[in-house]
């Protein structure tokens, strides 16, 4: 971005008011549960889940493909007083609101944690620890996704990737990965646990689709020396307003985007206002 791109951003954004993030209560679905649907059990300190045994091969499906897989049906609102929304649009997963953002190391999840614009990640070969559960959202699938089903969620067609637990040796718990890619939302969500197969399946029973808020936009994916534009440009489209101010950061290019307040995957009411900071 160019130095007279960057003053007319500039001049904007006096012309800007922030709007403070939402009360969680105020963020509501008109979703209905599914009928099948199996109840999440959470609870403030995280998910409380069996570790299962893995016997026989290393890699099976849960269910061996022998009954039908159970559909994550849309969470019903209010939502509960111990989870927090993060979302990519108008679509967002429900998680412990004891649970961090991007608690990643070398790209493996430390803690139980919510996964969303993380950025890049070093690789390190980092073994997950046990009692471990992750859901990243996104709008990219990772490219081992694979749909085992078609199905409709609250009336929107879903794929659902079933769960699979993989036992590595004795120094790796065994891990079960489980996913739903919403193709008309270009949204995707994965859920990986080394705390049993169970945890994947209640923590994808907890999508929501919100019409009245929205979910903070991503920006670390973006190329930094293109990356201001193209982020402006999906702001607006998405209805967002902004505010700019700069930081000297040494090595980023001009213009370029730093940070945004509230922060990427934050459910913000429609036509919020958001804080970006750009280098200087």
């Amino acid at each position: 971005m160019n130095e007279s791109k960057l003053s007319e951003l500039l001049e904007q954004a006096g012309e800007r008011t922030a709007v403070n993030p939402p009360p969680i209560d105020a963020m509501r679905s008109g979703a209905t549960r599914r009928r099948r649907r199996r109840t999440a059990v959470w609870s403030a300190a995280g998910t409380a889940v069996a570790v299962a045994a893995v016997i026989g091969a290393s890699t099976a499906l849960t269910n061996n493909g022998a009954t039908p897989l159970e559909q994550p049906p849309v969470a019903a609102s209010p939502v509960p007083e111990n989870l927090r929304l993060v979302g990519v649009g108008h679509t967002a997963i429900a998680v412990p609101k004891s649970w961090g953002t991007n608690q990643l190391k070398c790209g493996t999840p430390t803690k139980n944690t919510v996964i969303v614009d993380p950025g890049p990640q070093g690789y390190c070969f980092l073994a997950q620890a046990a009692g471990i559960v992750s859901v990243r959202i996104g709008t990219k699938p990772a490219v081992e996704f694979r749909a085992d089903e078609t199905f409709q969620l609250n009336g929107v067609e879903a794929q659902r990737q079933r769960t699979v637990c993989t036992a590595w040796d004795a120094d790796r718990p065994t891990t079960c990965t489980g996913a739903v890619l919403i193709p008309s939302r270009n949204v995707w969500i994965r859920a990986v646990s080394s705390a049993g197969d169970e945890a994947v399946g209640n923590a994808l029973e907890q999508i929501w689709f919100v019409k009245d808020s929205i979910g903070v936009p991503g920006f670390r994916s973006l190329d930094l020396e293109t990356s201001t534009d193209k982020y402006l440009a999906e702001l607006r489209a998405a209805g967002f307003e902004w505010t700019i101010k700069t930081k000297v950061e040494p090595g980023a290019p001009k213009g370029s985007v730093l940070a945004v307040s509230p922060a990427p995957g934050t459910m913000v009411p429609n036509g919020s206002t958001l804080t970006l900071t750009l280098a200087g």
